[in-house]
């Protein structure tokens, strides 16, 4: 099987620095994206938070590997107690008005292909709910 990253973009009407923050302000994460402990986007700060599908709860196991401050941030993102390595990346791009944002996860194949919350769909339902739809209406009510 070929290693094609999973990736989506959408347009948000909201200005960069809106987005980022959301991305970033853990107190903004806590009401679109995943409940964190703490956050800091710095190069080497480590985070884990729960989540999965309604049967099973898997804890997350991430690191902040890039920072650029407005336009990128990427964590590796992986399962404790299974094997596995990926990379999400979020990147963000001025146009017009909004703000163009690109979702990339990197090494998907990499986690247990025999089950099915690792499966490429999952994956896709899920990210494309958090960019479509949490994020989207996050970053958008006025």
């Amino acid at each position: 099987m070929k290693a094609e990253p999973f990736v989506i973009e959408r347009v948000l009407n909201a200005p960069p620095q809106k987005v980022w923050e959301a991305l970033t302000d853990n107190d903004k994460m806590k009401q679109w994206y995943f409940n964190l402990a703490e956050f800091k986007p710095e190069v080497g700060f480590e985070f884990t938070f729960n989540g999965g599908s309604e049967e099973k709860t898997y804890v997350h196991l991430c690191k902040i590997t890039k920072v650029q401050p407005g336009k990128t941030l990427q964590y590796s993102w992986r399962y404790q107690d299974y094997p596995g390595d990926s990379l999400v990346t979020f990147e963000l791009f001025p146009e017009g008005d909004g703000t163009r944002i690109k979702l990339t996860h990197e090494g998907l194949e990499t986690f247990p292909q025999n089950n099915k919350d690792f499966a490429r769909e999952s994956f896709t339902a899920g990210w494309t709910h958090i960019i479509g739809t949490s994020i989207k209406e996050f970053v958008e009510k006025k």
